[in-house]
């Protein structure tokens, strides 16, 4: 039997990989997960806290070894990121718990920071092998970058995030729209080289970024490919062209070229931050990316082969605050 048809079964065995600094009240949190898996016929899940030592991936290899047909992960970007590589090559699928501020992931599932969705989302079954991206050998689900988005990620605290949520990125990137642009080389499944003055190359499997907005429209989470953008605008013009035409999400976008590949190797001419999923790694003048081909089971709303992963979320949401309701109230 495989994952799909066992996510279709009662009961299902689960367990949560939680950062618990993302939680306002665990005890709170735990309640409510498990009392919503509950009276959904589900047994409670196993419980595993990260720590800053261990942020999420031996939490997750611990659940998987213990037999979890889904984890549920809580936790922000790094959370998701080390739990994607424990999980990756399993029949384990990963549910996402968006806590804190959300993540990158949550925003493309359009679960935003809504935990009752994404309980829904499971509980119904949606399931799909999603590509993965890999970054000497971590893995991620949305994105990889090198140039602006780091340095913009860098550049917000956790107290803003905490405080206005993703437009705190907004403040972020103003720092650092006027910096000097990068001399780069992509080269993508070892064609010419494809050189260019950016401000960023941003390697995606899907396409949205914090807030829900969308910059690669044609971007697909399990057609085997990467969609590679980039981003060259060198005045505020420039900027503010290349936002209106992805708020209005124009075919042709100023300032942005798009590739695609399945391993693409970018390199600047002096180091420069790097991004995973929207968590830092250290700073560097090369990114090389290679896809891993639906590697990753991954709890979506349905219908779950729609191009859209969040295509079903608001609806989920619906229904998963009414499920909610009495283990919120007992």
């Amino acid at each position: 039997m495989d994952v799909a048809q066992r996510s279709a079964a009662r009961p299902v065995r689960s367990a949560v990989v939680v950062n618990p600094v993302k939680v306002d009240d665990l005890d709170d949190f735990r309640a409510s997960v498990d009392g919503t898996l509950t009276a959904a016929g589900w047994p409670a899940p196993r419980w595993y806290q990260t720590t800053p030592e261990e942020p999420g991936r031996s939490q997750t290899a611990a659940a998987v070894a213990a037999g979890a047909e889904i984890v549920f992960v809580a936790g922000g970007d790094g959370t998701i990121l080390s739990a994607v590589s424990a999980l990756v090559g399993t029949d384990t699928a990963m549910a996402v718990l968006p806590a804190g501020t959300g993540n990158l992931l949550a925003a493309n599932l359009g679960l935003s920071t809504d935990v009752a969705a994404g309980l829904e989302v499971a509980l119904e079954g949606g399931l799909r092998r999603l590509d993965v991206g890999e970054v000497d050998g971590q893995h991620f689900t949305v994105m990889a970058g090198m140039g602006f988005d780091a340095r913009m990620l860098d550049g917000t605290s956790d107290t803003a995030k905490a405080r206005f949520g993703w437009p705190a990125y907004v403040v972020g990137a103003l720092r650092h729209i006027r910096d000097r642009r990068m001399n780069v080389t992509v080269r993508i499944d070892g064609g010419e080289p494809i050189r260019r003055k950016a401000q960023t190359v941003l390697v995606a499997n899907v396409g949205r970024l914090q807030g829900g907005v969308r910059l690669l429209t044609q971007a697909r989470p399990d057609d085997g490919l990467l969609d590679v953008a980039i981003l060259t605008p060198r005045l505020l013009r420039h900027w503010l062209a290349l936002g209106w035409a992805v708020l209005r999400r124009k075919e042709r976008v100023p300032s942005m070229e798009v590739f695609r590949g399945t391993r693409v190797e970018i390199a600047s001419d002096r180091a420069q931050p790097r991004q995973l999923d929207g968590d830092l790694i250290q700073i560097g003048r090369l990114l090389d990316v290679q896809v891993q081909p639906k590697a990753l089971w991954m709890c979506v709303p349905q219908p779950a082969d729609h191009p859209d992963l969040a295509e079903d979320a608001d609806a989920a949401a619906e229904r998963g605050h009414r499920l909610a309701k009495p283990a919120t109230t007992a």
